[in-house]
């Protein structure tokens, strides 16, 4: 079958369960990036038996330039940088930790309210599928799956429904497999290869992680 798009994220998810079912096996955990990971990552958790968390990485960006990251976050506070925005604004160490620190509190925000009080999965030494609907860069997505290695998985998968080939390559060199059936050579955004790709709220985050509870 040719797939030049998605219908929406669970129709997403699905195809993604396919390619990800020789994967399968005990004690496997799915990683989600919310908000828009979560309603592809269900289809794909159920599928496999698997444990449905979550990982949030953040984009760090200025207040005056909102649509470029500089840097991005995990909820471990560890910073990834893009050094040439970084020298182009003449930010500090001190102006990047402090914009790094807003993230981790909204990371932290976040993974309080949809865990809802749930502890963190266990992540060393178990097959961890990290999902989100969709890679552009992959500059963000770098940050968790970095997160995740340092947690010692036995093996280490991202798995997205749609990104460019050339972002595919080089997330290669951050897991151990990537899964990605849509590699569009012309990509200008994420949104543009779903019919239906809506913003989701927290309260449809909570909603949906009920579905694997």
């Amino acid at each position: 079958m040719f797939l030049s798009h998605y219908r929406n994220r669970q129709q997403a998810g699905a195809v993604l369960a396919e390619k990800l079912l020789p994967y399968r096996e005990d004690n496997i955990l799915v990683l989600a990036v919310p908000r828009g990971g979560v309603p592809v990552a269900v289809p794909v958790a159920r599928a496999l038996d698997a444990e449905l968390d979550l990982i949030v990485p953040r984009k760090i960006t200025t207040p005056q330039h909102p649509e470029l990251a500089v840097g991005a976050v995990c909820e471990d506070g560890e910073v990834l940088l893009n050094q040439d925005l970084v020298k182009y604004f003449k930010l500090s160490r001190e102006k990047i930790n402090r914009l790094a620190a807003g993230e981790v509190a909204e990371i932290k925000r976040r993974l309080k309210l949809y865990r809802g009080g749930r502890p963190p999965a266990e992540i060393g030494g178990r097959t961890v599928i990290v999902i989100d609907d969709g890679v552009a860069t992959g500059f963000t997505i770098t940050v968790a799956l970095r997160f995740v290695r340092k947690k010692q998985p036995r093996k280490l998968i991202l798995a997205v429904p749609v990104a460019p080939p050339e972002t595919v390559a080089k997330l290669s060199g951050e897991a151990d497999v990537v899964v990605c059936p849509l590699q569009p050579e012309f990509f200008a955004a994420v949104g543009q290869f779903y019919a239906e790709f809506p913003q989701l709220t927290d309260r449809e985050v909570i909603s949906f992680l009920a579905e694997r509870q």
